[in-house]
């Protein structure tokens, strides 16, 4: 029998050790890709951001629409607003984004200077991280794609179990 490599034994439930790995699996890689994000973007020209504010930069950035505080939070799973807007703060000082009122709502959207740096991260994330993805061979794109539903299914589950806790 193989023991489940996990950060927190106590933790481990008989019927459920699979989940505990797993998390162990999540807080790794948490780290690596929030290290990776940072760096990608130091190397695309734009250093002393935080994981965050490239998150919040590159959902700025989609499809190239106005979006809201509350719309970024939205999509980030981001409960604290308050991170959120000290990240737009930074990104707007840094020429990143820009803020425009309509009426009592203000909507950000990416600057020229925020769409070039996005594209130049996009230029060495193919450069360091698909061309090794490719040269890996180990795990096709349809696997990465049910992964990707699987976070998604559980962040679903792990969000209704904070709910739940927060009632006790």
């Amino acid at each position: 029998m193989t023991r489940p490599i996990v950060s927190s034994a106590h933790l481990v439930s008989e019927g459920a050790a699979e989940l505990s790995e797993f998390e162990f699996g999540l807080m790794i890689a948490h780290g690596a890709f929030s290290r990776w994000i940072v760096r990608c973007m130091t190397a695309a020209g734009v250093p002393d951001v935080s994981a965050l504010d490239v998150m919040v930069l590159h959902s700025i950035n989609h499809r190239n629409r106005e979006k809201r505080i509350g719309d970024v939070c939205l999509v980030l799973n981001v409960e604290d607003t308050h991170l959120v807007s000290y990240a737009l703060r930074k990104l707007e000082r840094l020429g990143l984004v820009s803020r425009r009122r309509r009426g009592k709502e203000v909507f950000y959207a990416a600057t020229e200077a925020g769409q070039d740096a996005c594209r130049r991260y996009r230029e060495v994330r193919e450069a360091c991280l698909i061309e090794a993805l490719s040269a890996l061979g180990g795990i096709d794109n349809a696997e990465i794609g049910g992964l990707a539903r699987a976070l998604r299914a559980l962040s679903g589950l792990y969000d209704q179990a904070a709910r739940s806790a927060a009632s006790l």
